[in-house]
């Protein structure tokens, strides 16, 4: 059976990359249960394994695009590719675009497939997250949750 999954993407011992597990950390508990939280290192494979399994996918992760830090762009990657200042755009070796392009050509991206995007300022070893991005996280969470709330609304009310 198909799961919805959020994904947090990013390593918590490199400051603003930890902005993606740490959304879906506060979300732990506050989402229905159909809804599967994972925190994720962004390896390319075991993604594309998650896509193939998701009947609805919410991807989190931090981004250098050159916008101020702390700012969230949110984008349906279902109805087409991340824009090109996104494209190669990673601290995890081959970034979240290729992966999302890859489950595409392969047919494994799902219907419903968003990615939020945090603008981050800081990747040092060993630093927390900077406060634009922290103040971010807490905004994306919420954002995030009520999007998943009200999508389910929307299915109880078609049914």
């Amino acid at each position: 059976m198909k799961r919805t999954f959020v994904i947090g993407i990013g390593n918590r011992q490199r400051g603003d990359d930890a902005a993606g597990p740490d959304v879906v950390s506060r979300l732990a508990g506050r989402l229905p249960a159909h809804v599967e939280i994972i925190e994720h290192d962004g390896e390319m494979a075991s993604l594309l394994v998650l896509f193939e399994q998701a009947s609805a996918l919410y991807l989190v992760d931090a981004c250098v695009s050159g916008a101020p830090p702390g700012t969230v762009r949110r984008f349906d990657v279902a109805a087409g590719s991340l824009p090109q200042e996104m494209i190669g755009v990673s601290t995890h070796g081959l970034g979240l675009s290729e992966a999302i392009e890859m489950a595409r050509t392969l047919g494994l991206l799902p219907a419903r497939s968003v990615v939020y995007a945090i603008e981050g300022q800081s990747f040092a070893p060993g630093m927390s997250l900077t406060l634009d991005v922290a103040k971010a996280v807490i905004d994306t969470s919420q954002q995030l949750r009520l999007e998943i709330l009200n999508l389910d609304m929307e299915k109880a009310t078609d049914a």
